[in-house]
Formats: C-alpha cells, structure tokens, sequence
C-alpha cells in the first residue's frame, strides 16, 4: 500500500494536506510518501498547478482539499483486506 502526496514548496494547500492527514496516518499508523513535482519535469507538467494531489496505490484519492472520511474510509477498507499494518 503507498500513499503518495503531490506538492510543491510553498502551496498553502499542500500544507494543509499534510496537517489534515497528520491524525489519520498516526491512526493508521500508515507513512505518506510526499513527492514535490517541481523536482521532476514531468510531474510539473503533469500537476501544473493543480496540487496538492493525494494518489492511495496510483489512483487518485483527492486533489486539493482532502476529506479526511474518505481518507479513512479506503484506509479501513485496505486494513479490513490486510494492507495497513
């Protein structure tokens, strides 16, 4: 299971992301692997300015704003199947 935040240095969204998804990692106890797209050409233009992106196994869970019971939600599911710790 990889949890994956797209951000970029000073995006005010991404920050708050990260903070809303703080309590529900620890929950979870899962690790959030947070990629800045200004680091690779492609993912630049990819995202352009449309992050923060949050991807649960290559698919796309929110963009922007995230909600934290949707987050949990797949993170129940996933722990129900075996794939959170």
């Amino acid at each position: 299971m990889e949890l994956v935040l797209y951000t970029r240095v000073g995006c005010h969204l991404c920050d708050e992301a990260k903070g809303t998804l703080a309590p529900v990692l620890r929950e979870f106890g899962v690790a959030l692997k947070e990629v800045d797209v200004d680091t690779d050409p492609g993912l630049a233009q990819r995202y352009g300015e449309q992050v923060p992106v949050l991807m649960l196994d290559g698919r796309k869970l929110a963009k922007y704003r995230i909600d934290v019971a949707q987050v949990r939600r797949a993170l129940e599911l996933l722990k129900k199947v075996g794939l959170t710790p």
